[in-house]
């Protein structure tokens, strides 16, 4: 598993993003990963996501390699 992401694998970020809804922009990703406790490490990772658009987890997925 990759742990690059300040020691948080991709795996761990989408744990925290349970229940979002599709298609979302990183506002609403961010606000997810709140509602479910994440922690300020994993907040700092979502914040830094490309604007735009994600259609599914698998956009996400992409945007957090970006982020590294």
């Amino acid at each position: 598993m990759t742990q690059g992401l300040g020691g948080h694998s991709p795996s761990n970020i989408l744990h925290h993003l349970k229940g979002v809804d599709f298609p979302t922009d990183k506002k609403s990703l961010l606000e997810q990963a709140q509602r479910n406790n994440a922690e300020g490490d994993i907040l700092d990772i979502i914040k830094q996501l490309p604007d735009g658009q994600y259609q599914s987890m698998a956009d996400v997925l992409k945007g957090v390699g970006k982020v590294e």
